[in-house]
């Protein structure tokens, strides 16, 4: 384990979870979606790497950014046709390919038992969000889960984890958020929260250099950081 950590970091009454990138893998089914939705206008396919760059911050922007990269860009009712277009495609691409990242039915699972309030705010669609972690069994744990169109203002807002928060009526200070990119940063220093980011997601920077409170190589490190079993850096 290489995990760092601050002093002040401890065990929270409640945890926040990123979905893409942080409790499941889900670049593959939706790099599958993206290319489907191309192919409906005789574009070449993108890379799940070029794909994964493009995740994070909802499905229009993922649509856009895909347009873009094929050298398509789209004007905004172009956008709004492609994304109405993707909806459907994009619910047929949900746990064909998505696995689960390492660690999480373990980390979760222990959390639950230490009796950490568990959530999920993200940006994927609420009833997408809530099928996957139907799915991979870890919707019994969690206790609240926003999804962005849920919200006014998707991460880097503060808007998804401020309700998961007040759902669970835990202060932002009690609280923890674990992402794997800046938006998560962002939206929990928005929020008043600490954030830890967990390595292999989909951030394109380093996590070193993301201003995080907490650094964990896998889910699988975080029950451990934060209670005290690390050495601090």
């Amino acid at each position: 384990m290489n995990s760092s950590t601050v002093p002040q970091l401890r065990m929270p009454k409640a945890i926040l979870f990123d979905l893409d990138g942080t409790l499941v893998d889900s670049a593959p089914d939706i790099t599958a979606a993206v290319n489907e939705l191309l192919a409906t206008r005789k574009l070449p396919p993108l890379s799940v790497e070029q794909v994964k760059s493009m995740i994070g911050n909802g499905v229009r922007k993922l649509v856009e950014r895909a347009f873009a990269a094929s050298g398509q860009p789209l004007g905004r009712a172009e956008l709004d046709e492609a994304n109405r277009e993707m909806a459907p495609i994009y619910r047929q691409h949900l746990t064909r390919l998505t696995r689960l990242m390492p660690g999480a039915t373990e980390t979760v699972a222990l959390l639950h038992v230490a009796g950490v309030a568990l959530g999920v705010a993200t940006n994927k669609p609420q009833a997408a969000t809530r099928q996957i972690l139907l799915y991979f069994g870890l919707i019994d744990r969690l206790r609240v889960i926003v999804g962005g169109d849920a919200v006014s203002h998707r991460k880097p807002a503060p808007d998804a984890l401020l309700i998961a928060l007040d759902r669970l009526g835990v202060e932002p200070s009690d609280a923890l958020m674990v992402g794997d990119s800046i938006a998560d940063v962002v939206a929990a220093r928005a929020a008043g929260m600490p954030v830890a980011l967990v390595r292999g997601g989909y951030s394109t920077d380093p996590v070193e250099r993301l201003g995080a409170d907490l650094i964990c190589d896998s889910l699988l490190d975080l029950p451990a950081a934060l209670q005290g079993k690390t050495e601090v850096a």
